[in-house]
């Protein structure tokens, strides 16, 4: 092979490379994720911390690649003075197309709770490695005591 194919073909792998990192440089920008979310509570009391001081209403995701996830531990109190069962709900998803990309879940569904007890409940928020046209959202956790 003669030097100068030699060197066409070099500055044309050098030209694809810079394409590809120019090309992965703008779209992980535009595509990670920030995310901050309210926390009602209903007949439970929700906090940051094991000893159930420190009220939750609002939890900071930070910022999400996709494809990624990420953790976040939570304290459930049972306030009431029965025994309940605890439910969470995801609503609000704003923008709406949120929800066809992002889950969030959480290892306490269907738990019982006696009165005065509390439990960590870790929350999982997961983001889809395909996620498109957005870069903010943010929905509203409802956790429920039944």
């Amino acid at each position: 092979m003669s030097m100068e194919k030699m060197v066409a073909g070099t500055g044309i792998a050098v030209a694809i490379i810079v394409m590809m990192t120019t090309g992965l440089a703008l779209l992980l920008p535009s595509t990670t994720l920030t995310q901050s979310g309210t926390i009602q509570a209903l007949n439970v009391g929700v906090y940051s911390d094991s000893a159930c001081t420190q009220t939750l209403s609002l939890v900071n995701w930070g910022t999400l690649p996709p494809g990624t996830s990420a953790n976040k531990t939570i304290y459930v109190k049972n306030t009431g003075n029965a025994l309940i069962t605890l439910n969470m709900t995801i609503t609000s998803w704003n923008p709406a197309a949120a929800s066809s990309y992002i889950t969030l879940t959480w290892n306490q569904q269907n738990a019982q709770l006696a009165p005065g007890y509390s439990v960590p409940a870790l929350l999982v928020l997961s983001v889809s490695s395909n996620v498109t046209g957005f870069t903010d959202f943010n929905c509203t956790t409802i956790i429920i005591g039944q």
